[in-house]
């Protein structure tokens, strides 16, 4: 199979070490390629960011479909455009806080975020009451690390990561924990680890991988969403983006998807 993973930032040398770590997670016979949008944020902090990332990360998604992609992640912890790129693609499009949320509802009681500024909190909350996990959340913490800064100091990031999830447990009542920063790939093991250490064994989520992993198996299921839910958008003159609006093509994802 071949998945894309789209990194919705135009930060294009953002934190290598998390983007080989997802990549490096997928399975053998998963080919996983990486690219980032063009016309965006620098990075992702806010409502405002997410929503100037969402168009180029549409043609994104798109352009994956037209090259025979089987699935798309879309990279970041505020699933910015996964819902309208489901409406004009056929293939599976994940977002790593959906997929996460869900993973740890099934797996534990409450579920704790942890993310890198507080003003994500309310968003984070937001996901949360929209994925319908809502009294799932037993809080949102935050490690006060900008998002461009993640890489500069890992040491400093997993002291953060622990302490933090620590007071989630201990305060908050939290049974596993989710990283809320798709720029934190391949920590997670490190803070399971430290956390049992310190006597409490809880599961730690690294939501770019969880998605990947699920779309790995969505693929081998020969699933993804429905269009009952995330029709096809209709027809009509988009002013502005006529480029993307053209990519948007309901017979030939139809044919290729129905087709596989």
């Amino acid at each position: 199979m071949r998945t894309r993973v789209i990194t919705p930032i135009t930060t294009k040398d953002f934190n290598p070490a998390a983007i080989h770590d997802l990549v490096s997670a997928a399975r053998p016979d998963n080919e996983v390629t990486a690219v980032f949008i063009d016309h965006g944020p620098a990075s992702i902090e806010c409502e405002y960011d997410e929503a100037l990332c969402v168009p180029d990360t549409i043609a994104q998604v798109c352009q994956a479909e037209r090259e025979s992609i089987d699935a798309v992640l879309i990279n970041c912890m505020g699933d910015p455009g996964v819902k309208p790129a489901r409406e004009a693609v056929a293939i599976p499009v994940l977002g790593p806080a959906e997929t996460s949320m869900h993973l740890a509802s099934s797996l534990a009681h409450r579920f704790s975020i942890v993310t890198v500024l507080e003003r994500l909190i309310p968003l984070l909350e937001n996901q949360a009451k929209v994925c319908g996990v809502w009294e799932k959340l037993a809080s949102v913490r935050a490690v006060d690390i900008p998002v461009l800064e993640l890489e500069k100091d890992r040491e400093r990031l997993l002291a953060q990561l622990v302490d933090q999830s620590v007071h989630a447990i201990v305060h908050d009542g939290a049974h596993i924990i989710i990283f809320g920063c798709t720029g934190m790939a391949g920590l997670a093991q490190a803070v399971q680890e430290r956390l049992a250490a310190r006597g409490y064994p809880v599961p730690v989520i690294d939501p770019a991988i969880a998605a990947l992993k699920v779309a790995e198996a969505l693929v081998d299921m020969r699933l993804a969403h429905s269009k009952r839910t995330y029709p096809y958008p209709p027809r009509k003159r988009v002013d502005g983006y006529t480029a993307l609006a053209g990519m948007v093509r309901q017979g030939e994802a139809e044919a290729r998807f129905q087709g596989k």
